[in-house]
């Protein structure tokens, strides 16, 4: 049988997805988005996973689209219809925490499915690379999104024309990614990370990135309001009872809603 082209581990409350074409750099393809689609799915469904983190096999993290495949070369705008943006929005919809463990390039589709995540921890060897204009394109996969509202319009602009190599400390200088990490020490601090979160009100955190979201898009005066409806949710849940009980009582809180 082939090899699996998403590799599934799990440890403790961490679901971990690794991208697995090495000799490819790990460009998808739609054999790999099928896998991870559904990879993603299983994590999402299952109760017992906390906190997901996704890397890339080899010394890649994901080189973007696979070029040479022609089951999804054929007609680009569906492409990024059908595939990229299902994608990206079952990112963005995760019950749980998504950390994007960047061992090596993350270039074109690759780069912004894991600046979608939220939080991006680079090996300092790592690069991101705005591929697409060195072919013709625009930044797809939430790029035309992401990168303005992580480094502002100028920087934006600049990743997505030239396409030069970012390296990534000057991606965490610059505000693209959370941390750059010696290539010796990614993973243990990437799980330690993982491991950190998972035992954190999940539920509260995924709320939280979806308030952040949806608050770059509204007024101040609608924030606020927003602010006011998500955190009457939030407190009407176990873990807001179980974390000011902890708190009061000087003890470690167990959260346990997601």
């Amino acid at each position: 049988m082939a090899e699996p082209l998403v590799l599934i581990e799990t440890v403790g409350a961490v679901r971990k997805l690794t991208l697995n074409r090495p000799a490819a750099l790990n460009s998808f393809t739609a054999a790999m988005h099928r896998e991870l689609r559904a990879a993603l799915d299983a994590a999402a469904d299952d109760a017992g996973v906390r906190c997901l983190v996704i890397t890339g096999a080899g010394r890649g993290f994901c080189a973007g689209q696979d070029l040479n495949d022609s089951d999804v070369n054929t007609d680009t705008g569906a492409v990024v219809e059908k595939i990229y943006k299902p994608l990206a929005l079952r990112i963005a919809s995760m019950p749980v925490p998504v950390i994007a463990m960047v061992n090596g390039v993350a270039a074109g589709a690759g780069a912004n499915f894991a600046l979608g995540c939220d939080l991006v921890v680079a090996a300092k060897s790592a690069v991101f690379i705005q591929a697409f204009s060195k072919i013709g394109l625009v930044p797809d996969c939430g790029g035309t999104w992401l990168l303005p509202r992580l480094v502002g319009r100028a920087k934006a602009i600049g990743l997505a024309m030239t396409g030069d190599k970012l390296a990534a400390e000057d991606a965490e200088r610059m505000g693209l990614i959370w941390r750059c990490i010696d290539d010796a020490a990614l993973a243990d601090q990437t799980m330690a990370l993982a491991a950190k979160l998972a035992a954190m009100p999940v539920k509260a955190l995924a709320a939280t990135r979806r308030t952040i979201d949806e608050s770059m898009m509204i007024d101040y005066a609608a924030a606020l309001s927003l602010e006011g409806r998500v955190q009457q949710q939030m407190s009407e849940q176990a873990d807001f009872r179980e974390g000011v009980a902890a708190f009061l009582e000087k003890r470690a809180p167990k959260f346990g809603d997601r």
